[in-house]
């Protein structure tokens, strides 16, 4: 089972995305700010990394900085999702080894399709019907 690790710190949003991810069949661990995404970081290893733009404490790129560091051979997929969606921020979190990047408000259905899209390509996991 492909586990994912979802950093939102707005609770309906993160909440959502959680139902939404496990109905696909993923196991889920949640963060709602940039600490407590690096504390999960530090007691696990993920396939995907759902990570919010801003944040409380550590913004993404902070806490995508630290993922770089400590697993650079093995590192997870990152979707960033934010509602900076100027050039300049998407090609900072691009430029930053972002994987996908999504704008809020997204829709659902697209945003499971990405995470299978992304999923798919670096393993195992089947498709929802």
């Amino acid at each position: 089972m492909k586990r994912i690790l979802l950093v939102e710190d707005e609770d309906v949003l993160r909440m959502l995305a959680v139902d939404l991810l496990t109905d696909e069949g993923y196991e889920v661990d949640e963060a709602a700010d940039g600490a407590e995404a690096l504390a999960r970081l530090r007691e696990c290893d993920y396939d995907l990394i759902v990570l919010d733009y801003m944040l409380p404490f550590y913004s993404g790129l902070e806490v995508l900085e630290h993922v770089d560091c400590r697993c650079p051979e093995k590192r997870p997929k990152v979707i960033m999702l934010s509602a900076k969606t100027g050039p300049a921020d998407q090609g900072r979190a691009l430029a930053a080894g972002v994987d996908w990047f999504i704008e809020k408000p997204y829709r659902p259905t697209e945003f499971v399709k990405k995470v299978n899209e992304i999923l798919h390509e670096t393993g195992d996991h089947e498709l929802s019907s």
